[in-house]
């Protein structure tokens, strides 16, 4: 009787020598193939090699261009605003050197604060504070409070200095006397 394992060493021993046999059929690569496929893979990686260095600078220029005009956004931000205050600054300097009536150098330096105030509103600059506003906390600062017979409960009854609000954004509170009943 056969051994199952004779039977099994039997078929590893065939497949083994088959696999030899097919060996034997592959006919030798020529080097010079081998080194000509070499050759092309060498030049592909070192072409892909130069792209890649390519792309690295151009996105190491493309940072240094942002962070540039970063820089200079910040650095001539006020400059449009400044250009518009220009001409303002120039009707007060000759408002300065006028002479004659006061009544005129008023009306001059009316003429010159509509200037400055439409110069404000270009920039969305707005003054907070006007007797009789509802108080806001985060645009009045309260100096007192008193009661005052024209004003209802938390109204502004005076205001001392003017507060400004950029873009909704406090600049500086009003500085205000509150009314209280």
């Amino acid at each position: 009787m056969n051994d199952p394992k004779d039977n099994l060493q039997d078929a590893a021993t065939n497949d083994a020598d088959d696999a030899v046999m097919d060996v034997m059929d592959i006919e030798p690569l020529d080097t010079d193939t081998l080194q000509t496929e070499l050759d092309k893979a060498k030049a592909e990686a070192a072409d892909n090699y130069e792209q890649l260095l390519r792309a690295q600078a151009e996105l190491a220029n493309q940072r240094r261009r942002s962070e540039k005009q970063i820089e200079d956004a910040h650095k001539y931000a006020a400059q449009k605003f400044l250009e518009s205050i220009i001409p303002v600054i120039d009707s007060l300097e000759m408002g300065m050197q006028a002479q004659g009536d006061i009544e005129q150098i008023r009306e001059g330096m009316a003429l010159t604060l509509k200037q400055f105030e439409t110069v404000m509103e270009k920039f969305n600059i707005t003054a907070v504070g006007k007797p009789g506003d509802i108080f806001n906390p985060e645009h009045h600062q309260a100096m007192s409070m008193q009661p005052h017979p024209e004003f209802d409960n938390n109204t502004l009854s005076l205001v001392m200095q003017k507060g400004y609000l950029l873009n909704g954004r406090v600049v500086r509170p009003a500085m205000v006397m509150v009314s209280k009943k």
